[in-house]
């Protein structure tokens, strides 16, 4: 189950990884996705901080880490195919591979139904 961020980013823990990407609504509202910047390995974000961008054919955005946390992995499928983000933002679409730094951040995050109402 995803968290969501009002920066349009998600957060979900799987047991012992946290995947972090953009939502749906984000996809929609850039259009086709062309390029992903994204941070490297190692780099750690402070809520809210930018941890990359990403590129559509009608605008650049930023990418908001929706926790603080420092990037253990990166989706090399996604910067491979950029489309990821079109096709399956909140699942094969992922960014990051993460380690919280501050798990207690997660219970300041909206579930759908009230990431649904803000986007609404």
């Amino acid at each position: 189950m995803n968290n969501y961020h009002a920066e349009h980013t998600w957060v979900r823990v799987e047991g012992d990884k946290v995947f972090v990407g953009i939502t749906v609504h984000a996809q929609d509202t850039l259009g086709d996705i062309v390029f992903v910047d994204l941070a490297e390995i190692g780099k750690s974000f402070a809520q809210a901080g930018v941890a990359g961008v990403v590129e559509s054919v009608k605008a650049a955005a930023d990418v908001h880490m929706p926790v603080s946390a420092t990037v253990l992995a990166v989706n090399e499928d996604l910067r491979a195919d950029p489309s990821l983000a079109n096709s399956d933002p909140e699942g094969a679409g992922w960014f990051y591979q993460v380690s919280l730094s501050n798990p207690a951040e997660l219970d300041g995050l909206m579930d759908a139904a009230a990431y649904q109402a803000l986007i609404s």
